[in-house]
């Protein structure tokens, strides 16, 4: 069924499904410049309760801890594939802690928010 939906909205599922397996794969093992590289800058992410504007891997591999919190990373360990919401603003893990859709004009799958 969600193979479906992706279909639908995306074109196309199994790269979705590998994004995702990739991404569980990454932040279980604490992998943190791999989930950097998952993610679509400039990212905009709040770290004690501000919004901060992130240009580039290196500065959210600095603040890596800040944004993939706890609760982050137990969404993303908790989360099935075969769960997973999809709309026509990306895919969401957990109650919206973290989506993902293809962006720009290459369609690329990034991480496109990260809410704590």
């Amino acid at each position: 069924e969600v193979d479906a939906t992706m279909d639908t909205l995306f074109g196309d599922h199994v790269s979705y499904r590998k994004f995702f397996d990739d991404l569980k794969k990454a932040v279980a093992a604490n992998e943190k410049s791999a989930v950097a590289a998952m993610v679509d800058y400039p990212f905009q992410a709040r770290i004690a309760g501000k919004a901060v504007k992130l240009r580039d891997a290196a500065h959210f591999v600095a603040d890596y801890d800040k944004i993939v919190t706890a609760k982050v990373k137990k969404a993303v360990a908790d989360q099935s594939y075969e769960t997973l919401f999809a709309n026509w603003q990306g895919v969401s893990i957990g109650d919206g802690e973290v989506w993902f859709s293809g962006v720009g004009d290459a369609n690329v799958i990034k991480i496109t928010a990260i809410n704590d």
